[in-house]
């Protein structure tokens, strides 16, 4: 068929869009400011992008216009759509659907469905896992909201057939891991992306209150990820952090399945020693050893996770544990974007508070307390922009021994929230309006041996390679 995505330029649609032109059917795209690095994915797949959501992409006249959830029915200042394709599709009365229900339907069906769900650590413990499967010998498809360096692309279809059988009836399934988001599906389906794929191994990682655009609270984000574990059949997994009482309150609300558990010292699958070597225990017994290049007690979790699920279906800790020894994580995770003059300069995903407190806390932890970091933050995405969690941040940057916030297109007063580090110059804490201001202040700060991490969710205005460029010309 002929499929043409509206936001076809967000890691999902993106991710969807290339397993589609995999499968062989025709695909077209549009959406504003065409942008990488999933632009140059798709061009470098064939797939025509339109810039913008005008109403003559009618003319395409494709099967079925897949619709990505940055599309709306909002107007402009002038009364005029913002985007005019959505109503000209509705007025034609033609046939749409989001980009879950595509996938579940053309590409999840008939497959034994690995689930990653969780406020944090999603995009990483989705990559580890493909990347255990993978080396295990069994073809994985998966579907990534990031691209794993191991494999260099965010999606692929993966083998047709298990090349290992697995046990019980359902063991010829080809395996499929896919990242399960908990946002909503699209403007006509407000559930959340990952009811739609019903998985046989439903990881739920961690849970905390986020996306306070759409969620009222924690309980309404349990309710969702409740949804998703209802999903999971008789004879699936769910595969649990036991150190949530989120996830306890979740699975207290009913589960039907079986259920493994990671983390907390009663749990199935454990880990003992420092997040950089660690044996892994299953049910009390030492089972394999995890020796790798990342950080962080939030990776030590994220890896116990995906050896729990990949346990799921057949792979012993021990094949797990070597495979993480050649993970080589996901872009834009702590991912080193050059040093000059003695100065690191890394690039973040993190964007929660909880997020930004274990990035630091990790690199603190394989520094030591003599290195100075230096933490350069956005609030970018919807929850923080909307200042829902702002009293969290002094806790959450402490581990750093500077602070940069820029605060372009805030609603709140970021000085005020940072008030308990000390703000001001030569405080411990900056604010910015714009980069510019920003690459200057730390510049100025910034002397050989220090560690700069820039985290933010967004593209933070290319502020890496201005920073590298800075602070060559010193």
């Amino acid at each position: 068929m002929h499929i043409h995505i509206l936001g076809i330029c967000g890691t999902f649609m993106g991710g969807l869009a290339a397993l589609a032109r995999e499968a062989g059917h025709k695909v077209t795209g549009c959406d504003a400011g065409v942008y990488p690095p999933m632009s140059d994915q798709l061009r470098a797949l064939g797939i025509d992008l339109i810039e913008g959501f005008g109403a003559e992409q009618l003319a395409l006249q494709p099967d079925m216009f897949v619709v990505g959830n940055v599309v709306s029915r909002a107007r402009l200042p002038d009364g005029s759509p913002k985007f005019p394709l959505m109503e000209a599709i509705l007025d034609a009365g033609l046939p749409y659907t989001s980009g879950p229900q595509w996938l579940a339907e053309h590409v999840l069906q008939g497959r034994h469905v690995l689930a990653v769900a969780g406020t944090h650590g999603k995009t990483t413990t989705t990559s580890m896992l493909s990347w255990i499967l993978e080396s295990a010998g069994l073809q994985p498809g998966f579907l990534i909201g990031g691209v794993p360096l191991n494999f260099g692309i965010s999606a692929r279809l993966g083998a047709a057939q298990r090349p290992q059988p697995g046990p019980g009836a359902q063991g010829q399934r080809p395996l499929f891991v896919i990242e399960a988001d908990e946002y909503d599906t699209a403007f006509f389906d407000k559930r959340s992306k990952f009811v739609h794929y019903r998985p046989r191994t439903a990881v739920l990682n961690n849970l905390e209150f986020d996306h306070a655009d759409i969620f009222d609270d924690l309980a309404a984000i349990e309710r969702q990820f409740h949804h998703l574990v209802r999903t999971v059949p008789p004879s699936g997994r769910v595969v649990t952090n036991g150190l949530e009482e989120s996830l306890t309150r979740v699975l207290n609300k009913g589960c039907w399945s079986e259920v493994s558990s990671f983390g907390a010292a009663v749990s199935d699958f454990t880990a003992e020693g420092d997040p950089q070597a660690f044996d892994v225990l299953h049910q009390g017994r030492k089972a394999a050893r995890v020796e790798w290049a990342l950080t962080g007690v939030h990776n030590q979790l994220n890896a116990l996770a995906a050896i729990a699920a990949a346990h799921d279906v057949g792979v012993k800790p021990a094949v797990a544990a070597a495979a993480l020894g050649q993970f080589q994580n996901v872009k834009r995770r702590m991912e080193l974007r050059g040093t000059v003059r003695g100065i690191a300069v890394y690039d973040d995903f993190a964007h929660h508070p909880t997020a930004l407190r274990t990035t630091l806390d990790g690199l603190r932890r394989s520094l030591g307390a003599e290195a100075r970091i230096l933490a350069v933050f956005e609030p970018r995405s919807n929850t923080m922009k909307l200042g829902a969690m702002k009293s969290q941040l002094p806790w959450a940057l402490e581990p750093a021994d500077r602070v940069f916030c820029h605060t372009a297109g805030l609603d709140w007063d970021a000085a005020e929230a940072l008030a308990p580090l000390g703000v001001g110059m030569g405080q411990r804490a900056q604010t910015a309006p714009d980069i510019a201001t920003l690459v200057e202040q730390i510049t100025q700060a910034a002397r050989p041996g220090d560690h700069v991490v820039c985290m933010s969710n967004g593209g933070f205005g290319g502020i890496h390679a201005r920073l590298l460029e800075a602070l060559q010309r010193g």
